[in-house]
């Protein structure tokens, strides 16, 4: 299955505030221990991912009385439309490879999937003095004298919610129940938010006018998710992508319509067991500085990838599997970091719904920041891919 789409336009900056779309969000104090206090105060985490359908609200709502901010309408893109389709055909090529790059290798010698190359894009873009903001990169990891921070073999938890550490750890000491079909489509990707896009250059400083989106599917999320699809595909992994963009021209309420997309691909392929919600994550310093969260991978950028995994321990939200969704992030993230040290965050376990009811693995990732290039978060998923695959391949048959 190959991505069907009629690209149009280009991507265009719009003036507006900075990080326009985002969502500024915190956890009460009353109901995180103060180490994660801590954590929240170091840096204004954004994401745009609150708006959650079934009542998840109203639930959350009433479970921390009030500590929760919704996320608010940006303003439309002012980038061309490009008309999209729930499936790729077998014919189109992909725009995120190219086919004479060379493979990069590792000091064991394993070949590592292709790293788009950058497009000629010229040199970056002059930004008058009064709108340059720094960029931060950063290798974002776990502590280990912190208490919020579960170690998980190689990989990290980072908790937010009441649940104590022991308890976390008692919870991943069992394998994810998980069986995946030998035939049919075993993954679904697709994007909530499929049009945050990324910064266009590598580079210290943005453009705090800068509102990172684009109705282009060549510079957006589905970039990212087309990269992920072909590269599972070549593990072996039966994949559908789909590309619509739910977040536009509305922001509010992507997250239902995104579902009804979700549970439309569902009736139509039973086989599906795994659903990706592919996003890039924002942070924010509250000295304006954007956070870029990179590591090394044989000598090129990568940008780090966060998997948010869903805590319902006392049934609010309505996700009676969040225990297997934890346990295969938990999991994938394990076997990325035995494979490429430093590629994933803590995993983001918090209580959060995000559609993670709808298939025995649902996981949102978050491949980057704003503050990444795209070129760093396709490389992340081409990475991703292979350990992801093994471990679905493993649950084959079981």
């Amino acid at each position: 299955m190959k991505l069907r789409e009629a690209f149009i336009g280009k991507k265009m900056l719009r003036r507006g505030a900075a990080l326009a779309g985002a969502v500024l969000f915190f956890l009460a104090a009353p109901v995180l221990e103060p180490a994660v206090q801590q954590i929240l105060g170091q840096a204004a985490l954004f994401s745009a991912a609150l708006t959650m359908p079934q009542g998840a609200v109203e639930a959350l709502r009433e479970r921390f009385a009030g500590d929760l901010q919704e996320d608010e309408e940006p303003l439309p893109p002012q980038s061309s439309s490009s008309s999209s389709s729930a499936f790729r055909e077998e014919s189109s090529a992909s725009s995120s490879q190219t086919e004479d790059s060379e493979p990069l290798t590792e000091d064991t010698g394993e070949d590592l999937p292709q790293k788009r190359q950058e497009e000629e894009k010229g040199p970056a873009p002059d930004i008058p003095e009064e709108h340059q903001a720094a960029l931060v990169s950063k290798l974002m990891t776990g502590e280990e004298e912190n208490p919020a921070f579960i170690p998980y073999g190689t990989a990290w938890v980072r908790n937010y919610t009441t649940m104590t550490g022991s308890q976390i750890s008692q919870v991943l000491k069992t394998q994810a129940a998980l069986e995946v079909p030998q035939e049919g489509p075993q993954v679904l990707i697709y994007h909530t938010h499929t049009t945050e896009s990324y910064e266009g250059w590598d580079r210290e400083i943005y453009d705090d006018r800068n509102t990172w989106r684009s109705q282009d599917n060549t510079e957006n999320m589905a970039a990212v998710g087309e990269a992920l699809t072909q590269a599972l595909e070549a593990q072996g992994i039966q994949v559908i992508h789909d590309v619509e963009q739910h977040d536009y021209p509305s922001y509010n309420g992507a997250y239902d319509r995104s579902r009804e997309t979700v549970e439309e691909y569902l009736r139509q392929y039973p086989s599906i067991v795994m659903a990706i919600d592919v996003h890039r994550d924002a942070i924010l310093y509250e000295d304006g500085s954007v956070v870029k969260p990179v590591a090394e991978v044989a000598g090129e950028k990568a940008a780090q990838l966060m998997i948010i995994a869903p805590c319902d321990d006392d049934g609010s939200l309505g996700i009676p599997g969040w225990k297997e969704n934890f346990r295969f992030a938990a999991q994938l993230c394990d076997r990325i970091e035995q494979r490429y040290p430093g590629l994933t965050r803590p995993i983001f376990f918090c209580y959060r719904h995000y559609n993670l009811d709808l298939t025995p693995a649902s996981l949102l990732f978050e491949v980057g920041t704003n503050g990444n290039t795209l070129e760093e978060a396709m490389y992340t998923a081409q990475l991703i891919a292979g350990p992801l695959a093994e471990l679905l391949q493993e649950y084959q048959g079981m």
